[in-house]
C-alpha cells in the first residue's frame, strides 16, 4: 500500500510537469527533479522503487546513471531499484544522469507520515519549488542541484533556461552574488542559449546555495521579461571526516557501580551536511587499555556517544585491577558507520575513583615502647594497612586513644607521608609513679565507610609502655626562694637555709649544696645543711643589685651514678640605710667680671639611698671672714639651692665651701667646694685662661685682710 502512495504521488507530480511544459520546447534533463517516498519503506532486493524520466532532448546518447548511495542503481529505462535488504537509506538519495550533451541530478526525500501531506502541498507548488508560473511566462527556470568537489574541466554545464521569447536579439542575463556580485564569476550563462555553467569547484561549507537571477534583454540590454529567481542548491560530498574538538576526554566512574552506569559522554562534529547521511555520526570502541579484568569492561551507545559500564559491579574493583585508569580509543564515522565512511579518533580516559571499602587495621595487635623518665617526644609509630586509594580520605588515618590516657601526657598524630600513628609523649613521665602504661588507640579514616563495611577488631591495638628510671636532679623547695634582708647586717648574718629533696625515692642518696652564682662574692652555704650566711657587707647601691634586688644561684648534688645536679635561685630584697652622703653637682662655675646678673649658679644634691633617707636637703656655706661677705646661698627647694654674688669680682679662681645634709637618720653631711672662675668676657666670648695665674684661695685672702688689719 505504502508503495503505491508513492508511485501516485510519483505520477501525480509527473502530470503536472507534463501540463506545465506543454507549451514549451524539449528542456534537457530530469523531467521531474524531487520525489517523495512515504517512511518506514522496506527497500528489497531488486525491488522497483520508482522510474526516473531524463531527456538531453538529443536522444540521450551514452546516458549513464549514478546514485549517492551504492546500495541501488537506475537501470537504462530509468528504473531506481535496490541492490539488497535495505532497511533504512537516511533522508535524501541523489541521482546523477549524464549523456553526451547534457547533464542533471534528481532529489529523492524519505519523509514520515506526517510530512506526506505536506510533501503532497509542496509538489504542487510550482511556482516556488519547480519555476513554473501559474500563468505563462517568457522564462522557465528549474533549480540547479551542483555537486561539490567536481573535477574539472570547467567551465562545467550545470543546467539551462527556457525562453518563450525565441528571437534575433533576444540574450540571457545572469545577476547576483556569485555572477556578477561578489564572489564574481562562479556562475556564467550563455545568453544565446540559455546554458549556464559552473567555472570553479564549489565547498558547500563555504555557501551551500547561491541566489541568481535570470532577465531577457534586447539588444540595447532593455528588459523584456524577468528577473526570475535561480537557485543553484549545492549538493555535500562527504569531504570531512568527524572531529573531536572537546578534549581530553577524562571521566569518572565509582567503583562497584552497578552495570549501565553512564561514565561519560564524548561526541565529534561533522562539517558536512546535518541533513545527510554525510553527518550522521556513529561511535564505536576500537581498543581499550588494559584489557583486564574484561576487554570489554565499557560500551560507547554508538549514536549519542554516552560511555557506560558493561561489566558487573564485583568485576569493577579498584583495588583488584591492574590499574584504576582505563584509556579508550574512540571512532566516530559518518555515513551513519557505514565501511566507507570518513572517521576520526580520540582518546577517553575513564578513572575508576576510590570508595572507602576497606577498613584500616593495625599490622599488629600489640605495640612495645621504651622511654626514659623526664623525656618527651615520639616514642613508637604503629602501622597500619588500608587497600583504598592513598590518595583520598578512604585511606587516610585517624588516630584515637580511647583508654589509658588519663593524665593527658600521650598524643598520637598521623604521619602524612606514610600513614603511620606518632604516639609521642607531652609530659614526662615518673618512674616513681608509675613504671607502666598500657593505652588502648583506634584507627579509622577520614571518610566514613561505605555503609556495608564496618571497623573490625583489627582496627584497635594496644601500647605497652615501659618508663625507665633516670638519676634526677634534687629539687629545691620552694625554687626561687625569696629572702628580705637590711643592707648593713653585719658580716656572717645568716640568711636562709635552703631545702632541697632527691626525687629517686627509691635511692637511698645524700645531697651536697655548692654556689652556682654569686656576682658580687657576698654570700657562703653550708654543703651539708644549707645554711647561708654573708661574707661581706651587703650593699643595695651596688651595681650587682637591680631593682633593690640581688640574685643569687645554689647547687644541690646528689651522690648517685653519675651525680645528678638541681639548681635553685635565691632572690635577696635588700631594705635601703642611710650610709651614701648626699653629692652635690656642679662642682664647677664660671662667670663674667662684668655680669649683670649676680645669680651665678644653680646647685643640686643627689643621694644613692631611697627615702627617707635623701631629700630634703640642707645647703650650707661655710662662715666667711673679712670686711666684706662676697656671696650668699640662697635654698630653691628640697633639692636645689642658689649662690649670689654680692659684688663684682676680678679675674680669678674662688673655692667656695659648701655644705650640703641629707635627712636621714642620723643625717649625713658632705662638706665640697665649688670652683667659681671669674673671667674676660668681650663680645660675647669668655676667656678664662688668665684666671689660672691668678688663682686665689679664699682662705690665704682671708689670711692677708687678717694680717693687714693687725698691722
Amino acid at each position: 500500500m505504502q508503495h503505491k502512495t508513492q508511485l501516485a504521488l510519483s505520477f501525480l507530480l509527473s502530470q503536472v510537469l507534463l501540463l506545465a511544459c506543454a507549451d514549451l520546447e524539449c528542456v534537457p534533463g530530469f523531467q521531474q527533479k524531487a520525489f517523495y517516498i512515504e517512511e518506514p519503506f522496506q527497500f528489497t532486493e531488486d525491488q522497483p522503487v520508482l522510474k526516473l524520466k531524463f531527456d538531453d532532448c538529443k536522444g540521450n546518447n551514452k546516458l549513464t546513471f549514478e546514485v549517492s548511495n551504492p546500495d541501488f542503481k537506475v537501470e537504462h529505462d530509468g528504473t531506481l531499484v535496490a541492490l539488497k535488504h535495505i532497511p533504512e537509506a537516511g533522508r535524501t538519495l541523489f541521482v546523477h544522469a549524464q549523456s553526451e550533451h547534457a547533464e542533471d541530478l534528481a532529489e529523492i526525500l524519505i519523509i514520515d507520515k506526517k510530512e506526506k501531506h505536506g510533501a503532497l502541498k509542496e509538489i504542487l507548488k510550482i511556482e516556488n519549488n519547480l519555476g513554473f508560473l501559474r500563468q505563462k511566462r517568457a522564462i522557465l527556470s528549474s533549480p540547479v542541484l551542483v555537486p561539490e568537489n567536481q573535477r574539472g574541466p570547467f567551465p562545467k554545464y550545470i543546467g539551462k533556461v527556457v525562453s518563450r521569447s525565441v528571437g534575433e536579439g533576444v540574450r540571457f542575463r545572469l545577476s547576483g552574488k556569485g555572477a556578477d556580485e561578489d564572489p564574481k564569476g562562479i556562475f556564467k550563462i550563455n545568453e544565446i542559449t540559455g546554458d549556464i555553467s559552473v567555472t570553479q569547484v564549489l565547498d558547500r561549507e563555504a555557501a551551500a546555495s547561491y541566489e541568481l537571477e535570470v532577465e531577457i534583454t534586447d539588444v540595447n540590454g532593455k528588459i523584456i521579461d524577468g528577473p526570475v529567481r535561480l537557485e543553484v542548491l549545492v549538493i555535500d560530498q562527504n569531504d570531512n571526516k568527524p572531529l573531536f574538538k572537546d578534549g581530553p576526554y577524562v571521566g569518572h566512574v565509582m567503583e562497584g557501580s552497578p552495570t549501565g552506569t553512564t561514565v561519560m559522554r564524548i561526541t565529534a562534529v561533522d562539517g558536512d551536511d546535518a541533513n545527510t547521511d554525510n553527518a550522521l555520526i556513529r561511535y564505536d570502541i576500537l581498543k581499550q587499555t588494559p584489557d583486564k579484568p574484561s576487554p570489554n569492561m565499557f560500551f560507547i551507545d554508538p549514536e549519542k556517544g554516552d560511555i557506560v559500564t558493561v561489566v558487573s559491579s564485583a568485576l569493577l574493583d579498584r583495588e583488584t585491577m591492574e590499574t584504576p585508569q582505563y584509556e579508550l580509543v574512540i571512532e566516530a564515522k559518518d555515513l551513519g558507520g557505514h565501511d566507507v565512511g570518513l572517521s576520526g579518533t580520540a582518546t577517553a580516559t575513564i578513572v575508576i575513583d576510590d570508595k572507602n571499602d576497606h577498613a584500616p587495621e593495625f599490622t599488629k595487635k600489640e605495640f612495645l615502647a621504651t622511654v626514659k623518665e623526664g623525656i618527651t617526644g615520639v616514642i613508637v609509630n604503629l602501622t597500619i594497612r588500608d587497600q583504598d586509594d592513598p590518595a583520598t580520605g578512604a585511606w587516610r588515618a585517624v588516630y584515637t586513644i580511647i583508654n589509658g590516657n588519663a593524665g593527658q601526657s600521650f598524643e598520637i598524630h598521623t604521619n602524612p607521608q606514610n600513614n603511620e600513628g606518632m604516639l609521642s609523649v607531652v609530659k614526662p613521665l615518673d618512674y616513681e609513679i608509675s613504671a607502666f602504661h598500657r593505652l588502648m588507640i583506634k584507627v579509622e579514616n577520614e571518610d566514613p565507610l561505605v555503609p556495608d563495611i564496618v571497623y573490625g577488631p583489627s582496627s584497635t591495638a594496644t601500647v605497652q609502655i615501659t618508663v625507665e628510671d633516670v638519676n634526677e636532679g634534687p629539687v629545691f623547695h620552694p625554687n626561687p626562694m625569696r629572702v628580705t634582708k637590711l643592707e648593713n647586717i653585719p658580716i656572717g648574718s645568716k640568711v636562709l637555709t635552703v631545702n632541697a629533696t632527691d626525687p629517686d625515692t627509691l635511692q637511698h642518696q645524700t645531697i651536697r649544696y655548692s654556689i652556682y652564682k654569686d656576682p658580687a662574692g657576698w654570700l657562703e652555704i653550708s654543703p651539708t645543711n644549707g645554711t647561708i650566711i654573708t661574707t661581706a657587707p651587703l650593699d643595695r647601691e651596688s651595681v650587682y643589685v637591680q631593682n633593690d634586688t640581688y640574685t643569687a644561684l645554689f647547687l644541690a648534688i646528689d651522690n648517685g651514678h653519675p651525680p645528678a645536679t638541681g639548681t635553685g635561685t635565691l632572690y635577696i630584697t635588700l631594705g635601703d640605710v642611710n650610709d651614701n652622703v648626699p653629692s652635690l653637682y656642679p662642682t664647677l662655675a664660671k662667670v663674667c667680671d662684668d655680669g649683670k646678673d649676680l645669680r651665678i649658679v644653680v646647685l643640686g644634691a643627689t643621694d644613692k639611698d631611697l627615702p627617707p633617707n635623701t631629700d630634703p636637703f640642707t645647703f650650707e656655706l661655710s662662715k666667711q671672714t673679712g670686711p666684706e661677705k662676697m656671696w650668699r646661698l640662697a635654698t630653691l627647694n628640697d633639692t636645689h639651692a642658689q649662690i649670689i654674688l654680692l659684688q663684682n669680682l676680678q679675674k680669678a679662681n674662688y673655692n667656695i665651701p659648701i655644705s650640703v645634709t641629707d635627712s636621714g637618720n642620723p643625717p649625713l653631711t658632705n662638706n665640697t667646694e665649688l670652683k667659681l672662675q671669674v673671667c674676660a668676657c668681650r663680645k660675647s666670648k669668655m676667656d678664662c685662661s688668665a684666671t689660672d695665674a691668678l688663682h686665689i684661695s679664699m682662705t690665704l685672702i682671708f689670711l692677708s685682710l687678717f694680717s693687714l688689719l693687725c698691722l
